[in-house]
């Protein structure tokens, strides 16, 4: 998105996010969720904090209705507005990587170009990304409906609902995908961790590890 501020500049402070990841013991990373409305998202992303905190591990949650009830709140869901919505949570994720938070996305993101523009902010500031896909039938997630939202866009009481009457465009090379009409929560919660421990998300950054030694 082009600056329309002018007369900014960047203000750098004394203390680096190393530092910050050295104070956590940990490093700071985005793991992105993305699927359909119903397909589990926010329930993996609240069984992963629970696992994570017993692991010491300091991570936050940012959820679609929970942003949309505030930062966000001016949107609506437009193809636009969708846009912005990503393009203002991926900008959050990035400070909160920067703190050396570990950050759970929860959004259904329909649009392949907005997750990849998220993914181009966090390689171009070497920041760690990860796109997991919350995969789930249309079927299933109209049999779950937990919000009553899929009844309402079949009778058109709710416009451009995602999977209904407007797109979603699944990821083709995500990171890791899940199946949650098929998975149980555990397995989707133990692959996940798979996927930290396999990229060093769960161990102390490596300057600390250094000092330590």
């Amino acid at each position: 998105m082009e600056q329309v501020a002018t007369n900014v500049h960047w203000h750098n402070g004394e203390i680096t996010r190393t530092d910050r990841e050295n104070m956590l013991s940990q490093q700071g990373a985005t793991l992105w969720f993305t699927g359909l409305s119903g397909s589990g998202k926010s329930s993996i992303a609240v069984a992963l904090e629970q696992a994570l905190a017993k692991r010491n591990k300091l991570s936050y949650r940012l959820d679609g209705d929970n942003i949309r009830l505030g930062i966000n709140n001016n949107l609506g869901f437009s193809a636009e507005d969708r846009t912005e919505n990503i393009r203002r949570v991926g900008e959050i994720s990035k400070l909160f990587v920067d703190s050396g938070v570990i950050v759970l996305s929860s959004f259904i993101s329909p649009y392949s170009n907005d997750r990849d523009t998220v993914r181009k902010l966090h390689q171009d500031n070497d920041m760690p990304f990860f796109e997991i896909f919350v995969d789930c039938s249309l079927e299933e997630v109209e049999k779950r409906d937990p919000k009553g939202l899929y009844k309402k866009a079949r009778s058109g009481e709710i416009k451009n609902f995602t999977g209904i009457d407007a797109p979603y465009e699944a990821p083709s090379h995500p990171d890791l995908h899940l199946n949650t009409d098929s998975q149980s929560l555990e397995t989707e919660v133990d692959l996940i961790l798979e996927l930290m421990e396999k990229n060093g998300l769960l161990a102390a950054p490596t300057s600390q590890r250094n000092k330590e030694s």
